[in-house]
């Protein structure tokens, strides 16, 4: 009989993994397709950190409740507030067990979705994925079974669960139980049926394995759900292009968007999420971010979602010398996109948004540009469903959650699998984020039970 069974080889299969082995439980960790990684591996690589020592080098003030503050007010304060102070408690111990793990960090970006201060701490995310697994593999404590599929989990007659049922029809035992770490269902069309209809123009970039296993076998066992009323995609997308997969958010650098009519239909400087939100309730599901050279100028090419120079190079842009020359290119009324801009200006000028109140260039942090110096830009956008940010209920402990409130016995969950923590939005790093430290919570839980 194995002890602890892993569900799941992405960034929070593997923390768990590594935390409940550091914890001395020997760890079989299941992965469905032939390779680790899942949508992790494919994300932007942000994590939401505050007080570290990379901020500190670069005067950025920041502190463990200034990121409380920050996540309650981007998730509108329907986000778990005792999952959010347990991420908030944990996330700079989490940061150092990272760097000890080998997990090599870049500097800070500037302030991204739902930030007050600059706190996104990038990494490439498969990389550290790989670091997560050499650093579990050296414990002496893993078996790692890649294609190996859990079907379903296995209870006692209480409710305790004891191991997984396999696609093969075999069983696992695990006398410490099962920590689910499966991922979302953005590859599901039923389940994005069932939970989020309104996003079924939307772009979905997931990882393959992202068919809510885990869900579902969660839901079998009793599980409460959390979020479900909250998938939102990420504003950004270009519609057509299938080479880059992440969103560009020049908007979070001085950019205003503009619907097909030429006109903004928004605060720029909110979540990602609600602007996905938003794009998808306008003409063809789709904006334009539109932006002067002095903006353009702005991009980090060292960070996907703000690397304005590859997609100039790409030719995904357009660009043109002048507002008039701007609209008809991307076929907008030329006066209706010039008052637009002037009208913005103003209110820049004057301090005060007067259609939308934006008052920074994204959250709280940032002041706001005016667009007035050619070559102008305009960049189509649309929404994208990186992950569905929902799921089974969790307490601070990472256990699974009746809907009553009880703990079911031996089940733990973390990552994409879970809800709660998030809430109505979302903060750039913060699923990445969530997904290290509650895998961590739950390795080392399940492997002290």
């Amino acid at each position: 009989m194995s002890e602890l069974i892993v569900v799941g080889g992405g960034a929070a299969g593997w923390a768990a993994a590594l935390a409940a082995a550091q914890g001395g439980a020997s760890v079989v960790l299941l992965e469905k397709l032939a390779e680790s990684g899942g949508s992790s591996a494919l994300s932007g690589g942000c994590l939401a950190f505050a007080g570290t020592d990379l901020q500190a080098v670069v005067g950025i003030e920041d502190s463990p409740e200034k990121l409380f503050e920050d996540l309650r007010e981007v998730g509108q304060e329907v986000n778990d507030e005792t999952l959010v102070r347990t991420y908030c408690d944990v996330q700079l111990a989490t940061y150092a067990w990272l760097k000890d793990a080998g997990v090599r960090f870049s500097p800070v970006i500037e302030a991204a979705s739902g930030q007050s201060v600059p706190r996104a701490h990038t990494v490439d995310p498969a990389d550290m994925v790989r670091a997560l697994r050499s650093a579990a593999e050296a414990t002496g404590r893993l078996d790692y079974r890649p294609s190996t599929s859990a079907q379903a989990l296995l209870q006692d007659s209480d409710g305790t669960v004891t191991g997984v049922r396999l696609a093969d029809g075999t069983s696992l035992d695990a006398a410490r139980g099962v920590i689910l770490a499966s991922g979302g269902f953005a590859k599901n069309p039923e389940m994005l049926m069932q939970y989020a209809p309104h996003y079924a123009e939307a772009v979905f970039v997931a990882g393959a394995g992202s068919q809510g296993d885990g869900l579902r076998m969660g839901i079998a066992a009793g599980a409460g759900l959390a979020d479900m009323d909250y998938i939102k995609g990420t504003f950004g997308k270009h519609p057509t292009d299938e080479t880059n997969d992440h969103s560009l958010q020049a908007v979070y650098k001085g950019a205003i968007a503009v619907n097909q009519n030429g006109r903004r239909f928004v605060d720029e400087s909110i979540s990602y999420k609600l602007l996905g939100d938003a794009v998808m309730a306008q003409p063809w599901h789709s904006a334009y971010q539109i932006m002067d050279q002095g903006i353009f100028d702005t991009g980090d090419d060292r960070v996907r979602i703000l690397d304005f120079g590859r997609r100039l190079e790409e030719g995904l842009f357009y660009v043109a010398d002048s507002l008039d020359d701007l609209a008809r290119q991307i076929e907008i009324e030329p006066e209706v996109l010039v008052t637009t801009v002037r009208r913005y200006n103003g209110f820049v000028d004057s301090g005060h948004d007067a259609e939308f109140g934006r008052t920074n260039l994204v959250h709280h942090h940032g002041q706001l540009r005016r667009i007035e110096t050619p070559p102008f830009y305009a960049y189509p956008s649309t929404a994208v469903v990186f992950g569905t940010y929902c799921g089974l209920r969790i307490d601070r402990s990472a256990r699974v959650l009746r809907d009553d409130g009880s703990a079911i016995p031996n089940l733990y969950a973390a990552g994409e699998v879970t809800g709660g923590f998030h809430g109505a939005a979302y903060m750039t790093g913060s699923a990445l984020g969530k997904a290290v430290v509650f895998g961590r919570i739950a390795g080392e839980a399940a492997a002290a039970a």
